[in-house]
């Protein structure tokens, strides 16, 4: 198929893919339940989960895996959306002061009639993570870039905003509503229609990157596929309650998750692992010498 982004090749949007698929790192790495609690999870609220959304222990399971994996993801994604730039004519992704910095000699138009020469950035992954304290930081910080350069303008760039805009940012700075026409608050679109001049260059982008993560997933040896075990160390811990039904043997090997050591659960495991101090490692341990 023939590359349709102008504004980046082919191997640099690829590569860069690639680059935001390994920065998930460790959260590829397979879940043991030992791993699965090392923040120690909620029993009740998994309980709650698994019973009311009517699911099956494999499924609630995966879910939290899930949402453990996902917690972090967001900055993975924050790195695609700003680092892409640094593969745009005129883009710097600086190392620290600014998201991403543009500059174009022959001026950027600005909804206003204005023109200038550099837009400063800060990108924001979602519309609504800033609360009001660093809001008001993010401005003065853009009031002063602008005192420092007359020929500039700052924009707020979010890659999910409630819709498409390039408008002046209206926000609060010591309990009073202030703007600038050159601080501005602009939709991802936005940002790269005003960096290729074309309007459907982030349309475009979305475009080509399913084909491209898919490659990339695809290459061999690129992306370590998980092997997580938790469901299955959990139905083997399930066996030390073999008095009970099979949901709530289940149910209380996740409540030994995070209530080992409290009174009327730690007596049910006295028999098998005595009053040791150790005892959730060695729930663990029972958990995969019965795999």
């Amino acid at each position: 198929m023939k590359w349709d982004l102008n504004f980046i090749s082919e191997e640099d949007f690829k590569n860069h893919v690639r680059a935001t698929i390994m920065k998930y790192g460790e959260k590829l790495e397979s879940y043991d339940l030992k791993r699965f609690n090392s923040n120690l999870i909620d029993p009740v609220k998994l309980l709650f989960d698994k019973f009311v959304y009517q699911t099956s222990w494999e499924e609630i399971v995966s879910n939290e895996i899930f949402r453990q994996r996902d917690k972090s993801n967001n900055n993975d994604i924050g790195y695609f959306h700003q680092n892409i730039f640094s593969f745009f004519n005129g883009c710097e992704v600086p190392q620290a002061g600014w998201d991403v910095i543009y500059r174009n000699p022959d001026g950027i138009h600005m909804p206003d009639g204005d023109i200038v020469h550099t837009l400063y950035v800060e990108m924001k992954n979602k519309h609504n993570t800033m609360n009001s304290a660093s809001a008001a930081k993010t401005y003065i910080k853009m009031q002063g870039q602008i005192l420092e350069d007359d020929d500039c303008a700052c924009l707020l760039v979010e890659a999910i905003a409630k819709k498409s805009q390039n408008i002046k940012w209206t926000t609060k700075v010591d309990k009073k509503n202030v703007q600038h026409r050159f601080i501005r608050r602009v939709s991802m679109d936005q940002f790269y229609a005003i960096l290729t001049g074309e309007e459907n260059a982030f349309y475009k982008m979305c475009m080509a990157l399913p084909g491209i993560i898919h490659s990339v997933v695809n290459e061999k040896g690129s992306v370590p596929v998980p092997h997580d075990t938790v469901t299955q160390e959990l139905k083997n811990a399930a066996a030390l309650y073999m008095d009970q039904t099979e949901d709530l043997a289940t149910a209380m090997a996740v409540y030994m998750l995070g209530f080992h050591t409290y009174m009327g659960f730690a007596d049910k495991l006295k028999p098998q692992f005595g009053s040791s101090n150790d005892m959730l490692k060695q729930i663990y341990e029972y958990a995969k010498r019965s795999q």
